[in-house]
């Protein structure tokens, strides 16, 4: 599509990218249909970027790269479509048994001992990649040129069961304190990705000064919070949720560890996004029924949404590439009850294999040139 964008919006516009491991690779495909609208020199056209777990990976790299949007979209493009599970998590087969080894003898370490939080999987080839890809210093560079307001990673701590936004903004920009979630100033580095990522069991958790952190997707309960509180007048949220399955026609046997454990991870992955949407609509109706001063004294103002979700099943299509993953990794999910002839969740999360990925891609993009003059007005209105 050849379409030219209209003149940059006037208002606010804030991206939220959710969770879901390898599934953020949709995300990718979705961006890379929007930014081919735009000319090749062009900004940003996200004031806000948000994002938590692997969704704040794909926003950091968009903040670093927020004077370019398409170079920045090409260079995340670029690290999804040569993906292997080697660049996230050890993959060798001594490694992994080395891990699992030490998660069973745990158990007879004394309290005061010290050691590694527990975790199946050793993600230190992951903090590898996102210091040799990201130069955090453009973030600051970016915002001082005003190519980018505000950027925000959430994580959730294990201390106080919050969740935590560390954001980088401009100046003006404060700190903000609601019920079990707030927003930190700091300067977002690969320590804070590898805190929003830490998928609980999965990945080990991260220290951030004192605390330790965890997946940002586990107690956020508000995802679109840090961007209202950043200033958003627009918000284009990207989900990566499994879409729902019908109930059983006959008698279904009951579920195992494999299949509850991926339930648990969708659930913690999509469904705080939707009730949040939800609440925003019903917020922005009742706005409509107040006049100007009645909204100022409220501190309420409209804000709208856009919703790209994708229809694909991922559990099906990580099945169908389950060969792509390393025996190690296949031998260890076969210890959790996740077998080849099964479709998991699980493995939709873990599947950082190029096939899949690619496969991922292709869909986001597709889905999203398909609603793309919807997007464009939304962007740019």
């Amino acid at each position: 599509m050849n379409q030219k964008p209209r003149a940059k919006s006037k208002q606010k516009v804030a991206l939220v990218l959710t969770g879901g491991g390898a599934r953020a690779a949709y995300q990718v495909g979705v961006l890379k249909a929007i930014a081919e609208q735009y000319p090749r020199n062009h900004a940003s056209p996200f004031s806000v970027i948000c994002g938590t777990s692997a969704g704040a990976i794909n926003a950091t790299a968009l903040a670093v790269y927020a004077s370019c949007f398409r170079l920045g979209v090409k260079k995340l493009e670029y690290i999804w479509r040569n993906f292997q599970c080697k660049q996230v998590f050890r993959t060798d087969g001594l490694a992994i048994a080395k891990q699992l080894s030490s998660m069973l003898c745990k158990s007879l370490h004394a309290d005061y001992s010290k050691r590694n939080g527990f975790s199946l999987l050793n993600n230190e080839p992951l903090q590898e990649l996102l210091n040799n890809y990201l130069n955090y210093k453009r973030i600051d560079q970016n915002i001082a040129r005003n190519y980018l307001d505000a950027l925000s990673v959430t994580a959730s701590n294990y201390q106080d069961g919050q969740s935590l936004s560390f954001f980088q903004a401009t100046q003006q920009q404060q700190d903000w304190q609601r019920a079990r979630r707030h927003g930190k100033k700091t300067q977002i580095h690969t320590t804070h990705l590898m805190a929003s990522t830490a998928i609980p069991l999965i990945f080990p958790a991260a220290k951030v000064g004192q605390d330790y952190y965890g997946d940002g997707s586990i107690h956020q309960l508000c995802p679109l919070s840090p961007a209202i509180h950043l200033g958003a007048d627009k918000i284009l949220a990207i989900h990566l949720e499994q879409p729902r399955k019908p109930a059983c026609a006959i008698d279904c046997p009951p579920p195992n560890s494999a299949a509850i454990a991926g339930h648990l991870l969708d659930s913690i992955f999509s469904d705080t996004l939707n009730s949040d949407l939800e609440r925003l609509q019903r917020i922005n109706r009742t706005i409509e029924l107040l006049n100007v001063d009645q909204q100022q004294q409220l501190d309420l103002r409209p804000i709208t949404s856009l919703s790209i979700k994708p229809k694909i099943d991922f559990e099906q299509i990580a099945h169908d590439h389950y060969s792509h993953l390393p025996l190690s990794v296949r031998l260890m999910l076969a210890t959790l009850g996740i077998k080849k002839d099964k479709p998991s969740a699980i493995t939709s999360f873990l599947m950082f294999e190029q096939a899949y990925t690619n496969y991922l891609i292709r869909e986001g993009y597709q889905d999203t040139l398909k609603q793309i003059d919807k997007i464009l007005a939304f962007l740019e209105n």
